[in-house]
C-alpha cells in the first residue's frame, strides 16, 4: 500500500458535481492499493497515519499527531500511486491492485480509520473526482508499507 499524506487546514473531494467529502484541519490520504496488498498492510498504515507526527505544537514542531490534534482525515483512493514511469512515456499501472480488490481494501481502510473516532470522510471509489486542498506547511509525505519495500 502506498499513501499520500498531506497536512491541511482543509480539503473536499467532489464527483459528478457532488461534494462527496470535506474536512477541516487534518490529513488529506491519496490511498494507492498494490497486488499483494492484504489486511495486515492496512493494519500498519491505518496506525502510522493516526500516529504520525506531523502537526506543530506550542513550539511550532511537528510534535503533535491527527489524533492529538483531534484533526479529520479524507481519504481519496489514487491508483496511479503505482505507477511505473521507468520506461517510455506512457505510465504502467500493472502494479496496482485489481479494482475489485482494490475497492474492498479500501473500504476497509477508511472503515479502519473511521473505528480512531475522528472524522473521516472519503471519496467515490473509482469515479472521477475532483480535489480541493489547503496544503499547510507544505508538508507533504509518501508511505509505503512494509511490503511494498520488500
Amino acid at each position: 500500500m502506498k499513501a499520500l499524506i498531506q497536512r491541511v487546514s482543509s480539503a473536499s473531494v467532489s464527483s459528478e458535481g457532488i461534494l462527496r467529502g470535506s474536512i477541516g484541519r487534518g490529513l488529506l490520504v491519496l490511498a494507492g492499493f498494490g497486488r499483494s496488498d492484504t489486511e495486515r498492510d492496512l493494519e500498519w498504515m491505518t496506525g502510522k497515519v493516526l500516529g504520525l507526527r506531523v502537526f506543530p505544537d506550542d513550539d511550532s514542531n511537528m510534535n503533535l499527531s491527527v489524533t492529538e490534534v483531534g484533526g479529520g482525515i479524507l481519504v481519496v483512493s489514487q491508483f496511479t500511486l503505482h505507477a511505473d514511469t521507468r520506461k517510455g512515456r506512457r505510465p504502467s499501472f500493472m502494479a496496482a491492485a485489481d479494482p475489485s480488490e482494490a475497492e474492498t481494501l479500501y473500504d476497509l481502510f477508511v472503515s479502519m480509520l473511521a473505528g480512531s473516532g475522528l472524522e473521516v470522510s472519503s471519496g467515490v471509489f473509482g469515479s472521477m473526482m475532483k480535489v480541493s486542498l489547503v496544503n499547510e506547511g507544505p508538508v507533504t509525505l509518501m508511505i509505503d508499507s512494509p511490503s511494498e519495500r520488500e
